[in-house]
């Protein structure tokens, strides 16, 4: 009985000593961790600097020569022959097509035998005012049977020159009986063959002139306003003159190897789409851009100045950009940014808000608050 009084005691004695030694350790294990909390903790940040910079926003945009011309024929006709190909290169005044229309011949050897019979008939005119003047002169035949031989010569003079301008219009048309281009281009979709009928209604084909290309895109009004408000010049064209080269991204995804510029906006804006149409020129002196291709203008941007950020050190609230700028007493503070993307889509451009020198946290922003003291590590 007294053993067991003893080890009872013992087994108390043991218990208390156990929980006396986790109190302790619980209360050590509190404090450090409490000290830990309340330890200034590193932040990686950035010291800005003013480096430049280019920018650029991209446009879908629709290719077409500087003269796309719709070839029509004059009079109506079979097509007799076809002397050109699809797509093949033509110069100004080469025969595309040569119609059948034998009328407009007939007509012209009609012109040419009235010519002559108006020839002979001015001859019969004048031989008359020939023999008539000495008779008047002499007293034989009135004065007035000369007034008329004169009137009959006017008559004839006048239908001789009707002749001539009969046969310069039938020659007119018997040469609209050949098609030629009108400029230098390539060759468009032929949709007519030998043997059909066509009139001034019927579109041949289509000759485009390619050597340099307009290349036609949109931008939305407040796009053209910043971009003009950039430029220096007084009007729109003075503008024009200052807008940096423009490139031409192919369809293919691969940049093409020579720059255009911008040398026409519309005078309106689109209500409906709120966006001005612009077009940019491009030479075209290897011949692969065709009229009717797709493509992608891009306008760049170049910033002698700029202050560049990362992303990931900027958050929003209610659309408005923030970062957290190191004080001089290692306290951060929140400010309020203006910005613009960079094509990488990795940084920002900062428009408004901070300076060169400024330094901002760049890492670890989720778990900072305004006033917050941190350890800064460049």
């Amino acid at each position: 009985m007294k053993i067991k009084k003893i080890k009872i005691i013992l087994a108390l004695f043991i218990i208390t000593s156990l929980q006396l030694t986790s109190c302790k350790n619980d209360s050590k294990t509190g404090a450090a961790a409490s000290m830990q909390q309340n330890a200034v903790k590193p932040y990686p940040v950035q010291v800005l600097s003013e480096q430049p910079t280019t920018l650029y926003v991209d446009y879908p945009a629709t290719i077409k020569g500087t003269q796309d011309i719709e070839i029509r024929p004059m009079l109506e006709g079979f097509i007799k022959t076809i002397e050109v190909d699809e797509g093949s290169t033509v110069r100004k005044g080469q025969v595309l097509f040569t119609l059948d229309a034998p009328q407009y011949e007939q007509n012209k050897l009609n012109a040419l035998a009235a010519i002559k019979t108006a020839e002979a008939d001015l001859n019969n005119a004048k031989m008359e005012v020939r023999k008539v003047t000495p008779l008047v002169e002499k007293g034989i035949v009135s004065k007035y049977q000369l007034e008329a031989a004169k009137y009959a010569l006017e008559a004839k003079q006048a239908a001789l020159n009707q002749a001539y301008t009969t046969l310069a219009n039938a020659e007119t048309n018997v040469s609209y009986t050949r098609i030629v281009s009108p400029v230098n281009g390539s060759i468009g979709s032929i949709p007519y063959r030998l043997g059909s009928l066509v009139n001034s209604s019927t579109t041949l084909t289509t000759v485009a002139n390619t050597a340099d290309v307009y290349v036609y895109f949109s931008i939305n009004e407040k796009q053209l306003l910043d971009l003009l408000k950039t430029l220096p010049g007084k009007s729109q064209n003075e503008k024009l003159k200052h807008i940096e080269p423009v490139k031409l991204i192919l369809s293919t995804g691969n940049e093409y190897i020579d720059s255009g510029r911008i040398d026409a906006i519309s005078g309106i804006i689109n209500t409906g789409t709120a966006a001005a149409n612009m077009r940019a020129i491009f030479p075209n002196t290897q011949g692969i851009l065709k009229s009717g291709l797709s493509g992608t203008v891009r306008i760049t941007n170049t910033i002698k100045n700029a202050l560049i950020i990362p992303q990931k050190a900027t958050y929003e609230i209610q659309g408005i950009t923030f970062v957290y700028v190191v004080q001089n007493d290692n306290k951060v503070k929140q400010v309020s940014i203006k910005v613009t993307p960079t094509p990488d889509g990795k940084s920002y451009v900062v428009d408004s808000g901070l300076k060169a020198n400024d330094k901002i946290v760049i890492n670890g922003i989720q778990n900072l608050k305004d006033g917050m003291e941190i350890k800064p590590q460049l």
